[in-house]
């Protein structure tokens, strides 16, 4: 069966992704003590690269080895594992199949590694202890060579591309946000100086990496924040970017504090359907921001978020909307999805998870908000957990235990900051 979906696509670069399924980037939590890739990440990814996807885009691989979005980060910071990361990048392309690095600075929203945490100026990140400090110029232009070194490294060891990932309230997206920066040197105040990091990055690895090289950006069509960063200043970026020959762009949205990239809104409640949609469950919900990119932007467009639909996947790609359909946690419990969409098997993507929602005895005495958090937490710890399973070589589980998966994700992830803060020594700190 030809689908839409079958269809290659050709890259500003000249790089060709053999069709329009792309496995969205997913945090593994699978690094070694000294945040190195680990065989876990050559089972896993050997998983995904069987299951039919044209693009393959890594969990978060963190240029700065104190700063990590969780303990199990791949980090690439003077650390060693090259050979790992050539064994993770084998496994990972194999029939064809893309591998992209998304490479990223967690900055506040960082959650291990030295205190205090960093962002473009000083914060308060909701849910999180302590302060985290204003970067000076100086550490700021470390971070912009810090990237840059680790797209070198990701060609060196085999990966196909590069993802920049400037979204979700990662620092890149910290100096993009007003509510975040509030500087007043270069690095601040115009929305040309805000994006300068991200601009400066991406000059800077395309200059490294030549015109071949497949280079991506994750951006947020707004962090969906009073006062943040919005759509019209999204689209001011996303040409600024193409100009500086960005070969696919990734729309996404929303941080830590909105969570708009897992199907919430700013209450936390499920978002409504796309318009147009037949189904009843929220879709593509960031497909309406792709087509203003579209009229303003010819840069190849990923929208990740919401698919779950082989319909509605085929409506976006003919609409001309998007040019990638970006998938995640459905993969988890079911990895071969990919082949089985573009043979016309599979009609709806699902998990377990997917709607999850609490017993009403469990909600007893929670407010809505907290109900909504803990399912939230639910889904997550389930998603992670199969991750893990996938790594190990099982099958994910086809039922879910809600205090079950929690608990057994926490007790993961003790483990890993465990051994990551073992690893540390008084020279490694003062790196």
């Amino acid at each position: 069966m030809i689908t839409r979906l079958d269809h290659s696509l050709t890259l500003p670069c000249g790089a060709v992704l053999k069709n329009r399924l792309a496995k969205a980037a997913m945090t593994e939590g699978l690094a070694s003590a000294e945040n190195r890739a680990t065989p876990d990440h050559v089972r896993l990814y050997d998983r995904w690269a069987k299951g039919g996807y044209g693009l393959l885009i890594t969990g978060n691989v963190v240029v700065d080895r104190r700063f990590l979005e969780r303990p199990g980060n791949v980090a690439i910071d003077r650390n060693g594992g090259e050979n790992e990361l050539a064994a993770y990048a084998k496994a990972a392309s194999q029939q064809d199949t893309h591998i992209w690095m998304q490479i990223n600075h967690p900055g506040r929203q960082a959650s291990t590694g030295i205190a205090p945490f960093v962002s473009a100026s000083e914060n308060e990140l909701v849910g999180q202890e302590g302060v985290s400090r204003a970067m000076a110029p100086n550490e700021i232009e470390d971070v912009i060579q810090r990237f840059i070194l680790c797209a070198r490294v990701a060609r060196e060891t085999g990966f196909t591309g590069v993802q920049i990932h400037a979204a979700h309230g990662y620092l890149l997206s910290q100096f993009l946000s007003p509510l975040t920066n509030r500087r007043q040197d270069d690095w601040g105040g115009s929305l040309e100086n805000r994006a300068r990091p991200l601009i400066e990055i991406l000059r800077g690895t395309r200059a490294a990496l030549g015109p071949d090289f497949p280079i991506s950006v994750k951006l947020n069509s707004a962090d969906f924040q009073s006062g943040g960063f919005q759509e019209e200043e999204s689209l001011e970026v996303i040409g600024w970017l193409e100009d500086e020959g960005m070969d696919l762009l990734e729309i996404s949205g929303g941080n830590y504090e909105s969570m708009r990239m897992s199907g919430r809104d700013e209450s936390m409640a499920v978002l409504s359907a796309a318009e147009g949609s037949s189904t009843q469950t929220r879709e593509a919900y960031f497909l309406d921001f792709a087509a203003r990119v579209r009229a303003r932007a010819q840069v190849p467009l990923a929208v990740t978020g919401g698919f779950r639909t082989r319909s509605l996947m085929e409506k976006a790609l003919e609409s001309g909307k998007t040019d990638v359909i970006g998938l995640a946690r459905p993969l988890c419990f079911d990895p071969e999805a990919g082949k089985r969409l573009l043979s016309g098997e599979l009609d709806r993507l699902t998990s377990p998870a997917e709607d999850f929602v609490l017993a009403p005895e469990e909600t007893a005495g929670l407010s809505g908000l907290e109900a909504s958090l803990m399912e939230v937490g639910v889904a997550g710890a389930y998603h992670f957990n199969q991750i893990r399973r996938l790594a190990e070589g099982l099958d994910p589980e086809p039922l879910i235990d809600g205090s079950a998966q929690i608990e057994r994700h926490q007790e993961l992830e003790a483990e890993s900051q465990d051994r990551y803060a073992s690893s540390w020594s008084p020279a490694t700190e003062d790196a």
